[in-house]
């Protein structure tokens, strides 16, 4: 099956500086999409000869001002958004006895509230149209209780059950709302948790004394594992899909 529904299309992407938001940039542009690319540092990235545009810009999505703006701006010179994929995010560890204040807001202002800005942003320009997609890269974390990790699964679950409101909201306007929730991934967020070279198969395997399923399938996914299945939640062939939260994590949660 080949998806559709991208040729021409202007696709806003935050996060898109390096791992999944970088693969997904990469293949939104081989489907034919103009490609906006964000992230706290605009985005450096290959000019390949024959591709749709990609432009890159610096955006802090917990600035809620600066994610207007930077909507106005695209909409203004750019033209219609019809693809927003909320990709960034932050990991931050800790046990709640030791997460201080500063840590627990700023890994809800990154996952919850920049996800709501930009969300929100992109409703107000795509419900007078009647159409657009919103598709935002969560985690199976906000599924399954993880060790040392409450800051940053209780911020993604928020976001879970805010993509599924948000999708009930625009549904009768034409407007899709998924999201992608993904397991262990290879990125720099999953390798900097790392100690040493084991760190990959004590992933796979599972880690008993942190109560952490291991990963049926036998393997990482790649970040063009997860761009695929945001690519197909984007396409026309997605076409009545809405309020879904499609576990992309090699059978991890144990869920169906």
């Amino acid at each position: 099956m080949q998806l559709s529904g991208f040729n021409g299309t202007l696709a806003l992407v935050t996060g898109a500086g390096g791992g999944i938001g970088e693969a997904l940039v990469n293949q939104l542009r081989a489907s034919g999409c103009i490609v906006v690319a964000t992230d706290l540092v605009a985005p450096v990235m290959e000019d390949v000869p024959g591709l749709p545009a990609m432009h890159a810009m610096a955006l802090d999505v917990t600035d809620s001002r600066a994610v207007d703006a930077l909507v106005a701006r695209v909409e203004h010179e750019l033209g219609p958004i019809g693809f927003g994929i909320n990709v960034a995010g932050i990991l931050q560890f800790g046990t709640v006895e030791h997460i201080d204040d500063a840590t627990w807001r700023r890994t809800f202002a990154v996952n919850a509230d920049g996800v709501f800005y930009v969300s929100r942003a992109l409703a107000r320009v795509m419900t007078p149209r009647r159409r657009g997609v919103i598709v935002t890269v969560g985690s199976n974390a906000a599924g399954i209780p993880r060790h040392a990790m409450a800051a940053y699964a209780a911020s993604k679950a928020a976001t879970a059950m805010f993509m599924r409101c948000l999708g009930l909201e625009l549904a009768p306007f034409g407007i899709r709302c998924n999201s992608v929730a993904p397991g262990s991934t290879r990125t720099p967020m999953q390798t900097g948790m790392w100690a040493d070279d084991s760190g990959e198969q004590r992933v796979i395997d599972g880690i008993p004394e942190d109560y952490k399923t291991g990963i049926p399938l036998g393997k990482l996914a790649q970040p063009e594992d997860i761009a695929n299945a945001v690519m197909f939640l984007l396409s026309d062939q997605a076409g009545h899909i809405v309020m879904d939260d499609l576990y992309v994590d090699g059978g991890a949660t144990l869920r169906a």
